[in-house]
């Protein structure tokens, strides 16, 4: 049973394998306790999970109403313009959108991060220009040396996660709104906050109503991450009603589902038990923290999501940690090895009730350090055929330049299949309809951009950063910003304490603090 449960996560390339197939293959119809998956543990609450189950037969045989019934319900919610926003059945539904609109030849992401970022992109043949994000300042993102990038890349579209997944690097308001302005002549700029909510390092830390004024901004929002309910599939985002409704265009009238309308129009009779949840994971996130930086030679860097990233001990493998730790304490982790831009020796590990915390760490210190407390689980043996170390598709980036999906099948075909990892030949992959490219989106006043000097070297000497098995960053296969760049005014404000916006968290920021 043990192997057909780890073997899931060999035949799964971009993510973990679904908790219903974990639980099929676990025997005893019961999934495991779930640090993976990044959703809310407090809600819904049990009384409005008892609600949703006494309406299930209505709810599962009816249609929904249409997408833009349940957006001007949510709009309603969130004091937002309906023409300003558009909902998803998911984000990911809205990234692929923006991708085949919006994109048109390029996108500049900070790596690690999201993976829809990084594939969607390439899927469809854009230029991915991957910012490598560096352990040595804790994976924080310089926004300066990040628009010096953009500029010598000559990118077209900017993407930013704040807070960022996996490490929950957070971005103060007022510098990515300068950010935002700097960038005013890109196609696109979009700031996906999907975790945003669970941010307490500022009051109101949003960028939408600063969006929803430009012509070249989105705000992606998730629903489901922060209402606990990531089955359902929702979210939205915001933007100028141009781009907006250009978006909202494309999208099938009945793209949103029958649950989604039910718990959207649920919402506002339950907004104080919503701010009450985001308060305990903020009390939780401080307390797993704590209890995990104190195991030996364990890394916990600061996060404003709700999950920690931690760097494992010198020795560890993600991998054998991570089946460890579901095979002998049926706990589930997130390892980071198939993200670019990390490693194996990193997890992300999502927060979680106290009860839940003690039982990882209980199972943590018997896989790291069995009966000697500070001793290290080795390495995966020589031959070992399913590490998801970063190394191999760092290099597939590298050598493609992020030309896509095309780039890399050319470059196996060049090299006999010995370039994908294992050897294995990439497997088809169906492909949506392209988009007609999207004309320029110019704003009144703004020249057009001087031409941008060549990209930065990919060769020269290994940066500081994060090293993926096999000796390599991704630093090194992608360069880095040109040296000497000038300093940027780009710098964080100052935290301003606990949120205490109104009774229901708004679009614009947080709610109420609880007590």
């Amino acid at each position: 049973m043990a192997d057909n449960v780890t073997s899931l996560f060999r035949s799964t390339a971009a993510h973990s394998p679904s908790m219903a197939a974990l639980t099929r293959e676990g025997g005893d119809g019961a999934g495991p306790v779930d640090f993976c998956i990044p959703c809310n543990p407090y809600f819904p609450t049990a009384a409005m999970f008892d609600e949703m189950s006494h309406r299930m037969r209505d709810i599962i045989t009816y249609y929904p109403s249409s997408a833009d019934t349940i957006t001007a319900e949510l709009c309603n919610l969130l004091q937002l313009p309906p023409q300003a926003v558009a909902m998803g059945n998911g984000s990911t539904e809205l990234i692929t959108w923006i991708d085949h609109l919006l994109v048109r030849e390029s996108l500049a992401i900070p790596v690690p991060t999201f993976g829809r970022w990084t594939d969607q992109p390439m899927e469809t043949g854009k230029r991915v220009d991957m910012f490598p994000l560096q352990e040595s300042s804790g994976f924080a993102l310089d926004l300066a040396q990040y628009a010096e990038f953009i500029r010598a890349r000559g990118t077209r579209v900017a993407v930013i996660c704040n807070p960022n997944n996996p490490d929950g690097g957070f971005l103060h308001k007022h510098a990515l709104v300068q950010f935002m302005d700097a960038m005013a002549d890109l196609d696109l700029v979009v700031i996906d906050e999907s975790f945003l909510e669970f941010a307490d390092a500022e009051a109101e830390p949003s960028v939408v109503q600063e969006a929803m004024l430009r012509p070249n901004v989105i705000v992606l929002r998730s629903l489901g991450k922060n209402f606990g309910l990531h089955g359902i599939r929702f979210g939205y985002m915001v933007a100028n009603p141009s781009l907006a409704g250009r978006v909202r265009s494309m999208l099938p009238k009945w793209n949103l589902n029958a649950f989604a309308e039910y718990v959207v129009f649920m919402l506002k009779e339950h907004g104080a038990e919503y701010a009450q949840s985001l308060h305990q994971v903020y009390r939780d996130r401080l307390d797993m923290a704590s209890q995990l930086s104190a195991l030996p030679g364990l890394t916990v860097y600061p996060s404003q999501g709700n999950f920690l990233f931690v760097r494992l001990p010198v020795g560890a493998e993600g991998t054998v940690v991570r089946d460890r730790l579901l095979t002998e304490h049926r706990i589930l982790v997130r390892e980071c090895g198939n993200k670019i831009g990390s490693s194996s020796r990193f997890l992300r590990l999502v927060v979680r009730p106290q009860v839940d915390v003690r039982r990882l760490v209980s199972g943590l210190e018997q896989v790291l350090y069995g009966t000697r407390r500070g001793a290290a689980v080795p390495e995966l043996a020589t031959g070992t055929s399913y590490s998801s170390g970063t190394a191999a598709v760092d290099r597939l980036v590298g050598a493609s330049n992020g030309a896509g999906m095309q780039g890399l099948a050319a470059q196996a075909m060049a090299t006999g299949g010995q370039g994908f990892p294992g050897g294995m030949q990439p497997q088809p992959q169906p492909m949506p309809m392209p988009m007609p490219a999207a004309a320029p989106q110019q704003p009144y006043g703004v020249p057009a951009p001087a031409p941008m000097p060549a990209a930065a070297a990919m060769a020269g000497p290994t940066p500081t950063g994060v090293p993926a098995r096999g000796g390599l960053t991704a630093a090194q296969v992608r360069g880095m910003t040109a040296p000497g760049a000038a300093p940027s005014d780009l710098t964080a404000a100052p935290a301003t304490g606990w949120p205490n916006a109104g009774s229901w968290p708004n679009a614009a920021g947080m709610g109420q603090q609880v007590g």
